[in-house]
This record gives C-alpha cells, structure tokens and sequence, in this order.
C-alpha cells in the first residue's frame, strides 16, 4: 500500500511556467512565465517535507533552438524566482536528445532513474509525477509510481493514455490544485 508522497517529479513546460503561444519551446529567460500558483504550490510541499525533482524534455537543445547554456541561464533563473517566494526545487534533470536518440527522454524513466541515484532510498508507490502529457503520464505508468495530469488539454491527453490502457491517478487543471487536491487532501 502506498503511502505518504516523498518525492514527486514535475514536468516543466506546462506544469511550471506557459509554453510560448505559437511556438513549443522556451529558448530564453524573457520567453519564460510561471503558471498561477506553481511557487505556492512548490512551496507547500517543501514545507511538507517532499523532494521536488524536474524533469523535462528540452529537445529544443538537439534541434539547434537554444544551447545548454542557454537552459541552465532559465534554470538558475527560474530557481532564483521560486527562492524569492520561499520554494525550492530539490534538482533539475534534462534530456536534451531528440526522440530516439536516448533512455533519459520521456516517456523512458532515465530522468527519474538519474534523480533517484542522488537520493535516499524511495518506494515508487511513493513517488509522483506530475505533467502535462501522455509522454509524462507513459514515463511514470513505465516507472512504477502514481501520476497527476494537469493543464487546459488534458482532456486529450487522457483519451491517448486510456488507449494504451494506462489510467491517470487525478487530473486537474494546475500544479497548485494537484498538491492542494491530492497530495496534501
């Protein structure tokens, strides 16, 4: 039986901060906005005691979009924004591959495998990923852990992943009602 949440890994784009309209990668700092209440959110549950992992595709670093360098400027940024608002993200975990090329793309579980390794031992029943995506919802079912759907388009999400027989724990629109809703009820 699983118990208490210890850890739970949050996509970025989607969960944390808006994809840019028309375009689907954030490239730089100034293209980067947070969602409605993710700091909130993140915040509780550090007070909670639960690990925060990111990890998120960043396929944009393989297509020549933007460089690493570019990534780890959002990141220190964006770490920098949460820590202004008294939340903390515990570490951040890319794939910068394009499909195909890797085992740490989502949906495969070598993001959470990578996190895992720089952590004290966890039973997946007590892990969580949350995103915005059947390819986030595939990694987590592929992992063993409960799962979250959030956003405005998860409607279309659900009905790929009840397809490939994979049920979703809770579904909700934003990162701040999954913790508030399901991990913290």
């Amino acid at each position: 039986m699983a118990g208490k949440i210890q850890l739970v890994f949050l996509d970025r784009d989607g969960v944390i901060n808006r994809r840019p309209a028309g375009r689907r990668f954030v490239t730089c700092w100034r293209e980067f906005e947070f969602l409605p209440g993710v700091a909130e959110a993140i915040h509780l549950l550090n007070q909670h005691s639960v690990w925060v992992i990111v990890a998120t595709n960043q396929r944009g670093i393989s297509m020549g979009l933007y460089s690493e360098s570019d990534l780890q400027d959002i990141h220190s940024r964006m770490q920098q924004a949460l820590g202004t608002k008294g939340a903390r993200l515990d570490g951040i975990y890319y794939c910068p591959h394009a499909p195909g090329e890797c085992e740490c793309r989502k949906p495969y579980t070598g993001l959470f495998e990578q996190a895992l390794r720089h952590l004290p031992p966890i039973d997946r029943a007590d892990i969580l990923v949350i995103g915005d995506s059947d390819t986030d919802m595939v990694a987590a079912h592929r992992f063993g852990c409960r799962r979250i759907l959030v956003g405005l388009d998860r409607d279309s999400a659900s009905i790929t992943l009840a397809n490939k027989g994979i049920s979703v724990g809770f579904s909700c629109e934003s990162l701040l009602e999954a913790v508030k809703g399901y991990i913290l009820r």
